[in-house]
């Protein structure tokens, strides 16, 4: 993962010339350390524009420089959104890539670098938007219990731990990044029925934690042979270091090969079911807001539609007139 704060090794990756290579390590710093951007983010910005500036330098036949950058026409950007299109990227990367070039020509104009005016020229492409795909509630459940995954040949406590993991992003809504993130000490067991969690935008936020959730965590540390620091991460992997998100995607994935269940059923699935069961049993959508750390109610609004949705399928399924062409 790029290190923002590592400017000689930036400098040495950037297919650009000296004078904006150093404005685009200053420009990283300045996400990570001033907006605070996660590594997550900060990687994902600095590829978007090493790609950029990549295609500057073949279409110009040498490194760009700054005087480059803010004065490259409509045209310049248009040929990088078509070239990435033919390579097959979708519509919400590209237009991650313009947000990261638009940030990056933003922080130079305010050094003073000049103003690139083609970034707010060009609008961003436009996405559709698809609704988050909710597994039924008996298949959500299903996926938190070390029961549904008895007969694999690994050890209990892997078992329990990936089952206390799926339980807290069903159970509390949470995303796969923050549920790892949780520290020993912070750990919802006994009477602690919540968990302060640090989600997107570095916002933080309190999350209830039901017995069941809780249970299920209690399960995994009697069984873990680590001694956990208090300091150090909740979960664990096979060698007692920082569990990968990736081991629990592979999980899911056997776990949908057991229960039949499509590609859609994800890790973030069961946040996307969280949101829809609350909602479909009256919950209300400003809590259902603040539990899932959205900052505009507009984003969770989105689960009106997928609860309309279902509604809509169970009485076309269920209703006789609906099920019958006779009058």
């Amino acid at each position: 993962m790029l290190k923002p704060i590592d400017a000689e090794a930036l400098l040495a990756l950037l297919p650009a010339a000296p004078d904006l290579s150093a404005k685009v390590s200053a420009w990283l710093r300045h996400l990570g350390v001033e907006r605070r951007l996660s590594p997550h983010s900060l990687d994902a910005y600095g590829r978007d524009v090493r790609q950029f500036l990549g295609f500057l330098a073949a279409r110009f036949e040498a490194p760009p420089t700054i005087a480059d950058f803010v004065s490259l026409a409509p045209a310049d950007l248009r040929a990088f959104l078509a070239r990435r299109r033919a390579d097959g990227i979708e519509g919400r990367s590209l237009m991650r890539a313009l947000a990261s070039l638009r940030s990056l020509a933003r922080y130079l104009e305010r050094e003073g670098a000049g103003r690139a005016s083609v970034f707010s020229a060009i609008r961003a492409p436009r996405l559709a938007r698809s609704l988050p795909k909710p597994l039924g509630a008996a298949d959500a459940i299903a996926m938190t219990q070390t029961q549904t995954r008895e007969g694999e040949l690994r050890d209990p406590w892997i078992l329990a731990r990936d089952a206390a993991v799926l339980a807290l992003l069903y159970g509390a809504g949470l995303r796969i990044a923050e549920a790892l993130s949780i520290r020993r000490k912070d750990a919802p067991v006994g009477s602690i029925d919540s968990v302060t969690i640090v989600g997107k935008g570095r916002k933080t936020r309190s999350a209830p934690v039901i017995k069941r959730v809780r249970d299920e965590i209690e399960n995994y540390l009697k069984l873990c042979p680590y001694a956990l620091k208090p300091e150090g991460p909740l979960f664990v992997g096979a060698k007692g270091g920082p569990l990968s998100p990736r081991i629990i995607q592979l999980t899911v994935e056997r776990l949908r090969g057991a229960l039949g269940l499509p590609d859609s059923a994800t890790p973030h699935a069961l946040r996307h079911s969280f949101a829809t069961h609350l909602l479909g049993r009256g919950g209300d959508l400003r809590t259902i807001q603040e539990l899932l750390g959205h900052a505009s109610l507009s984003t969770t609004q989105i689960y009106t539609a997928v609860d309309g949705k279902r509604l809509m399928e169970a009485y076309r399924a269920a209703h006789p007139r609906a099920r019958s062409t006779a009058p």
